[in-house]
């Protein structure tokens, strides 16, 4: 790296969903920095999907996530900070956490920082950005840091061979988990088990996607439902996208996988309650329908696999 080469810090430490619709920020940053070294910051879990999709020189695992009264910590992640000798950031997790690592570069070299950083020198300064779309409110971000120009995330470098899985062709990807603390996300696994029947009767094999965490529904699911593929804790997150971009037809619940899918081109269908707002985090893609009852369990395998019709070519 040339000692005169202007190098930019790019922080986002997740979850899923979130980390993929960065990636369109995340490239709007490496056009706009075309010539700069650029480093960035996020947790393990995005490691190999950052470095796949070619937008870094350097990926950084933040694994300190100090408390305040952790000083050792602390002052080990402000030295990690310091080392990077970078002239710009761009926090686009924007979270309390994230705002808090500009007051650890100290006060003599500071660099720019676009953000909500109290006294950074590019603000997002938009009162109602916490009612925006992830997507609206980055770009509005960027574009007050003077990049104008921001694409939707583009998952098209994700390749790998996913024939080990001997999927046939059609196939339907199935996403019947979410987070544990929040049950009120998921469809009940009975919908889940009748809509998996019904797709193999229509001669779309279906395909079950979700963390190692969800074996118990899956496995449900899969005994329930003859012909079903169960992915369990097998893919990863470039293989999801790999998937997705062959599938026919993809469904599931307000999760992260779910944002990879439909950003990868394959038609979703994507299941709302009121526990979670579409408005502000709302998977995008081509081709997506969102449906949203007040409780889950209000909500038929009739109703999904009519909207499942009128998105994908299944018959």
């Amino acid at each position: 790296m040339n000692a005169s080469q202007e190098r930019i810090l790019v922080i986002k430490l997740g979850a899923l969903g979130d980390f993929v619709q960065a990636l369109g920020p995340a490239a709007a940053i490496r056009k706009h920095h075309a010539a700069a070294n650029i480093t960035l910051l996020t947790t393990k879990p995005y490691v190999a999907l950052a470095k796949a999709s070619g937008l870094f020189d350097d990926v950084w695992v933040d694994e300190f996530r100090p408390k305040p009264w952790q000083i050792g910590k602390v002052r080990a992640l402000s030295r990690l900070l310091k080392s990077g000798d970078f002239t710009r950031v761009y926090d686009l997790q924007t979270s309390d956490r994230s705002s808090s690592y500009f007051r650890l570069f100290g006060w003599g070299k500071r660099p720019e920082w676009s953000g909500i950083a109290r006294r950074c020198s590019h603000p997002h300064a938009n009162p109602e950005r916490d009612n925006m779309h992830t997507i609206e409110r980055q770009a509005e971000q960027l574009a007050m840091a003077g990049i104008v120009d921001v694409p939707m995330p583009d998952l098209s470098f994700a390749t790998k061979d996913v024939s080990q899985f001997g999927i046939e062709k059609p196939f339907a990807l199935l996403v019947p988990g979410g987070a544990p603390h929040r049950p009120a996300k998921r469809w009940p696994v009975e919908r889940f088990v009748e809509l998996a029947n019904h797709l193999y009767a229509e001669g779309i094999t279906p395909v079950l996607l979700g963390a190692r965490a969800e074996q118990a529904i899956m496995s449900m699911i899969e005994r329930e439902a003859p012909g079903t593929v169960n992915l369990c804790a097998k893919t990863d997150f470039v293989e999801i996208a790999v998937l997705a971009r062959t599938a026919a037809l993809a469904v599931g619940n307000d999760t992260g996988p779910m944002h990879m899918i439909s950003l990868a081109g394959c038609p979703s269908v994507v299941l709302y309650s009121h526990d979670s707002n579409p408005a502000l985090c709302a998977q995008r893609g081509p081709s997506v329908e969102i449906l949203r009852k007040p409780s889950l369990e209000e909500l038929t395998q009739a109703e999904v696999w009519n909207a499942a019709r009128r998105i994908a070519p299944l018959s």
